[in-house]
């Protein structure tokens, strides 16, 4: 399609007036945090309860500046809140789910409610795919917010660009979001996208993940393409034609498409150009006409891709390259994505957020291209649900073979998977060693630091892929190394 032929609604529903009281239960999640942002922004009166919490997730519940109860407890929901947001990880049997069901109180999930309260008055941009989600919805925030859009934004990660991991935005203007594939709530089993009202879809990637509870691809392909049934005619599906699960969702849309990536036939294509001052680069083809060229600071092909998409989205809601290209340029970056948390002795330590063998393969990749010629050493959790099993153990090896030197951590919550379908560490080592390239598997996040100190080198890259805590890995690095660090981070 060409980037003309898009057109928007002409205007959204009219809101509700008197705001409403509202408690989330599970409030300390990265999502009910920015759920809960968006009330206050709203003038929403806002309470909550959790597990005790420890930083940095009690820090952002703290600067909600609301009440917050530690524990949870029936009491808690005595103030008759007009309506109770349930977390996706609280289930039956929690004392809070259990009151609102016998008292018959209003409750939703978190997707729920922000589809009837914020996305129904906005122009949504759902960013969904199974990599790259966080990243591009943060780009595509900051580019809009830089280029004079005034954006709404829910991020599921931390934005160093941002005050906050979510805002309310204008009445009628563009809402950005990221859309999971992961599902709802214990009562509402569908993907979080379901809930999002998409006039523009972003789809970076499909591929299998979510072992839990999606039992192969196939499923997985159904999720999206029942998404696309939610764009409307004016609308537009914005797939990554490098990615064949993705460009296939073309087929399946009732709403326009567009694509984007390197492949010749993309409607938005990049083509890398040289470097410069150490930013990637790219100039960019719409329709094959030569559309501009961007400065990205990041890193990967992969964030390249990312980056387009964030691109593609701005042009397709009218806004000129010019300023893109000057928003783009000062990106800031998300936390936990190739971030540099600790540099000492000469080396530098990475955080990176990658829980899947196709993300590790790219961030392995994309560091190897901004530190070429240096010791790459990956120290790898196996955290989500589908590393922790033997599903991808072939393809993890594979990723983790790029690298130097690989440390495989302890499987998260091992004893609750069954010795048939766990993850062989033994075996994922045994392959990677295959290639040559040293590996071990260590329980003890203790041991991993010691090894560590003990064998780090001016020069060094240490590369940390995980979506958790690692047993305190981190805290652990920059206590052991805070006599030698080079600077603070």
């Amino acid at each position: 399609m060409h980037h003309s032929e898009y057109t928007a609604p002409a205007e959204c529903r009219a809101k509700p007036s008197a705001p409403p009281r509202v408690h989330f239960i599970g409030i300390g999640g990265t999502a009910m945090v920015a759920g809960a942002r968006l009330a206050i922004d709203a003038g929403w009166e806002v309470r909550g309860s959790d597990n005790p919490l420890y930083p940095p997730t009690s820090l952002l519940v703290a600067r909600l500046g609301v009440p917050v109860h530690q524990g949870y407890d029936a009491a808690n929901l005595d103030w008759d809140p007009d309506i109770v947001v349930v977390g996706n990880a609280l289930s039956r049997g929690n004392p809070e789910v259990e009151a609102a069901l016998e008292r018959r109180l209003r409750y939703v999930s978190l997707p729920e409610w922000i589809k009837e309260v914020v996305l129904r008055y906005r122009r949504p941009i759902v960013v969904a795919g199974c990599h790259g989600k966080t990243t591009t919805t943060a780009l595509t925030a900051w580019l809009l917010e830089r280029c004079g859009r005034d954006p709404g934004y829910l991020i599921g990660g931390e934005p160093l660009g941002f005050a906050q991991t979510a805002r309310l935005g204008r009445d009628n203007g563009p809402f950005v979001i990221e859309g999971d594939e992961y599902d709802t709530a214990f009562f509402d089993k569908r993907a979080k996208f379901f809930h999002y009202l998409p006039e523009i879809a972003v789809v970076t990637s499909i591929e299998f993940d979510h072992g839990d509870i999606y039992p192969d691809l196939d499923a997985i392909i159904r999720a999206f393409r029942l998404m696309l049934r939610q764009i409307p005619a004016s609308g537009c599906l914005l797939a990554c034609a490098d990615q064949p699960h993705a460009r296939a969702l073309a087929e399946h849309a009732f709403s326009r498409v567009a694509t984007y990536g390197f492949s010749p036939d993309a409607t938005y294509r990049a083509e890398p150009i040289a470097p410069r001052d150490g930013r990637l680069a790219m100039r960019v083809r719409r329709d094959g006409a030569l559309w501009g060229e961007f400065d990205a600071p990041v890193v990967g092909r992969h964030n390249l891709l990312n980056a387009l998409a964030a691109l593609a989205v701005g042009d397709l809601l009218g806004v000129d390259p010019a300023p893109l290209r000057e928003a783009l340029r000062a990106f800031p970056g998300v936390r936990r994505r190739m971030e540099i948390f600790l540099e000492a002795r000469g080396a530098l330590f990475i955080d990176d957020f990658a829980h899947h063998p196709t993300a590790i393969r790219e961030t392995i990749a994309g560091a190897r291209e901004r530190w070429p010629g240096r010791r790459l050493r990956v120290l790898c959790e196996p955290r989500s649900n589908t590393m922790v099993t033997n599903r991808f153990q072939h393809e993890t090896a594979q990723a983790l073979a790029a690298a130097d030197d690989v440390v495989i951590g302890p499987i998260h919550r091992a004893d609750t998977i069954p010795a048939a379908n766990r993850l062989d560490r033994a075996e994922v080592c045994r392959l990677i060693q295959a290639e040559g390239v040293p590996a071990a598997a260590c329980d003890d996040p203790a041991d991993i630091v010691a090894r560590l100190h003990a064998s780090v080198t001016p020069g060094d890259i240490i590369l940390i892929c995980s979506n958790g805590a690692f047993g305190g890995l981190y805290a652990r690095l920059r206590e052991t190394f805070a006599d030698e660090a080079d600077k603070a981070p």
